[in-house]
């Protein structure tokens, strides 16, 4: 006759699952879980309410951690508020990073303008549907412009310095191989960000439901666009 194990409880404290068996030990939560579930808690939270209305203990109660874990991970509910913007940054810097390397890298095969805009469609086409499409992004966004509407002197925002860098990096890249005639990279990363995600995100802020196809089409005549404006003459 086999022996089955039987377990005697399940219970929740502190965002810690413990299941107790005969031999098993404790199941906890990693710190990396609880950190997640309480940026994931403030996030809705601020959105809902404002910042400045929500407090530290509401935020534990909604993540299902402590209070001591909240301020362990963040200090205060201001740290807590800048990690949301940063953890948005830090994923779309990441998105735009893959869409460049699978795209315009070094060995890419670009030796023609044609060539070129198709390149720079599909990853500005990866990452602007990615940023339509993610209700993380449009609720991140939404609550910059809430912080702003209580704070207006406020500069905290999602960072776009590492994106574009990265797009300055690139057009420079295909300005020194005769492609592109951009003095200043980085406006022309500018322009080319306003272009086309920017202005296919603000089009359609809210990602459900979000006409991808109106997407494509969006950021695929701002690179045509672009590439009029820069193409070397």
């Amino acid at each position: 006759m086999r022996h089955a194990s039987c377990v005697m409880r399940v219970r929740q404290e502190d965002g810690e699952l413990m299941s107790v068996t005969g031999t098993q030990k404790p199941v906890r939560a990693s710190s990396g879980q609880k950190r997640s579930a309480i940026l994931g808690a403030a996030r809705e939270l601020f959105l809902q309410h404002g910042v400045d209305r929500v407090n530290m203990d509401t935020v534990a109660a909604q993540a299902g951690v402590s209070k001591a874990t909240v301020y362990s991970h963040f200090g205060d509910k201001r740290r807590l508020f800048l990690a949301i913007l940063q953890g948005a940054s830090e994923s779309l810097a990441a998105s735009v990073s893959r869409a460049l390397e699978r795209y315009l890298a070094d060995d890419a095969e670009i030796a023609t303008l044609a060539e070129l805009e198709a390149a720079l469609t599909a990853a500005a086409i990866e990452i602007g549907t990615t940023m339509v499409g993610s209700a993380d992004y449009a609720a991140v966004f939404a609550l910059v412009a809430q912080h702003r509407q209580e704070e207006p002197e406020s500069d905290a925002d999602v960072s776009m310095a590492k994106p574009e860098g990265a797009f300055a990096e690139r057009i420079a890249h295909f300005t020194a191989q005769g492609l592109l005639d951009a003095d200043d990279a980085a406006l022309a990363a500018d322009h080319f960000a306003a272009l086309t995600m920017l202005r296919a995100y603000n089009h359609q802020p809210t990602p459900s439901p979000a006409d991808l196809d109106r997407v494509r089409e969006t950021i695929a005549d701002g690179v045509h666009v672009f590439i009029r404006a820069y193409a070397t003459r």
